[in-house]
């Protein structure tokens, strides 16, 4: 017997009323997916263009920040083959294909989805401040160069600059903070801000210039020398100033140029006894390379096509002298100054000091915090070991070991007699290559503070109401479908009664 009009009728409305609840459960199945997923992960890249080798860095964070911020981590460091790019003056196209190996690698491992929306950046510092000061041309037609080749890669291409002394000593400070949990940390299950005062100051050295960067206790009288930023939703001020022809590379020079000066004034000369070398050490220099230095200024012109011979004699004593005509001190009988006239205010709190700092002193093993006097003394007498007893006690680091006692002094100088620590102040200063097992840099800092001018696609408290609205929804889908098919089975049962 079939069945009668009104039951098919009936049955038609219930197979509707079961495919619209069913339609609804797995629609709201789906949100659920979206929902409970990861939060997408975000990448950017940042190449750091110093003054002797380029270095490209990925960077990921996930897309739902921390009050504004990206909670940032690196992902690939790579380490572009050749010098810096300002070696590249004559020649700026090889500046752009340079880059193109380590470019390749961040490709493969940014996913081609995100290629177009992954900012990548090119920052070059003080090797490319002084070419743009001898040579603007050069240093621009080197900036096209390898914007040119990274402007036709997939990614979304910021630019290409050269960045201000400033900027870095600023990023490196976030760097240094942010690895070390002095601006946001992880505890018991949330992000928070650690208590006031644990801030570290930063102390960078790379080939050409040195950077100090720091919070005051006070404030900073000189707005050139202040950074701000807004990160994890709170307001830092720091002092931050970068000292160019002050690297160590550039000292270097400078300070032979100066031992120089006296000789070139009576006839060329041709020999030089140098007392940061080594006793018994010997080199040959071409004066070509003082006369490229834009930080190199002597009095008498230099015959570039000439050669130096070079003779060390191992006097500390006359080093730290001739090391101290590298600075003008005056300034500092007049109120609060480093060195050269430029403004800064009282050292305090702890430090970190990083690169050529680090790589000083952790050589001549003396990065335990010792006293001041100890590092002192214990400079002193590896100047004054003789070149044969340093050059055998030293295998396989010729290329820089003869420069070690002039880099010691000179850290020594500048710490001490241009920042202003002093014995009781030198113990607060860490030497450190890394922070939390990352290299420093001001790239991780300029990533960073860039992520705060990204947007967030899925922040954690919309997933949060998203998720308890998909609970809801799914409760109601599931009551209503019950309900529908009770009350059918009931009727059903009447109608065929």
């Amino acid at each position: 017997m079939g069945l009668s009009c009104k039951e098919r009728i009936f049955m038609v409305l219930l197979g509707v009323a079961t495919a619209s609840g069913l339609t609804v459960l797995v629609l709201l199945l789906v949100e659920a997916t979206s929902v409970l997923l990861p939060a997408e992960t975000k990448f950017g890249i940042v190449l750091d263009a110093g003054s002797s080798h380029t270095s490209l860095f990925v960077y990921q964070w996930p897309s739902d920040k921390e009050k504004d911020t990206g909670v940032v981590s690196q992902a690939l460091a790579c380490q572009v083959e050749g010098p810096g790019i300002s070696s590249y003056a004559l020649n700026p196209v090889r500046a752009g294909e340079s880059l193109k190996d380590c470019l390749e690698e961040a490709l493969a491992l940014v996913p081609r989805g995100q290629h177009q929306e992954t900012p990548t950046f090119l920052g070059a510092t003080a090797g490319m401040r002084l070419l743009r000061q001898k040579n603007s041309s050069q240093a621009g037609d080197i900036l096209e160069a390898v914007s040119q080749v990274l402007g036709r890669s997939p990614l979304d291409f910021r630019g290409a600059e050269v960045l201000a002394g400033q900027d870095e000593g600023a990023f490196g400070w976030i760097t240094v903070n942010y690895l070390l949990g002095r601006l946001v940390q992880y505890s018991s299950g949330q992000w928070t801000q650690p208590a006031e005062g644990m801030l570290l100051g930063t102390l960078d050295m790379g080939g050409a210039s040195t950077q100090i960067c720091f919070a005051p206790s006070g404030p900073i009288l000189d707005q050139s020398s202040q950074a701000t930023f807004h990160l994890y939703g709170a307001n830092y001020s720091v002092y931050t100033h970068s000292h160019l022809c002050f690297g160590r590379d550039q000292v270097l020079l400078r300070l032979l140029a100066g031992l120089l000066q006296p000789s070139l004034q009576s006839s060329p000369a041709s020999l030089l006894r140098h007392p940061c070398y080594h006793s018994g050490y010997q080199t040959t220099l071409p004066l070509a390379t003082l006369s490229e230095s834009p930080c190199v200024r002597t009095a008498a012109p230099l015959d570039p096509t000439q050669n130096l011979t070079i003779e060390g004699t191992g006097n500390p004593g006359a080093c730290v002298t001739a090391l101290r005509g590298l600075f003008n001190f005056s300034c500092q009988d007049h109120g609060a100054c480093a060195f050269d006239g430029v403004y800064q205010p009282p050292v305090q709190g702890q430090f970190y000091a990083f690169s050529n700092f680090y790589y000083t002193f952790h050589f001549l093993n003396l990065t335990s915090r010792q006293l001041l006097g100890t590092v002192n003394a214990t400079v002193w007498k590896f100047c004054q070991r003789p070149w044969k007893l340093v050059e055998t006690s030293y295998p396989g680091q010729e290329r820089w070991l003869p420069d070690y006692c002039a880099s010691g002094l000179y850290i020594l100088t500048l710490l001490r007699d241009g920042y202003g620590f002093q014995e009781e102040s030198w113990p607060s200063i860490e030497f450190q290559k890394q922070a939390a097992g990352t290299d420093i840099g001001w790239t991780l800092g300029y990533m960073l503070n860039l992520t705060g001018m990204i947007p967030a696609e899925a922040p954690a408290e919309w997933q949060a109401q998203s998720y308890g609205v998909w609970v809801a929804g799914v409760a109601l889908a599931v009551l209503t479908l019950l309900a529908v098919l009770g009350a059918a089975a009931v009727h059903l049962f009447w109608l065929r009664d």
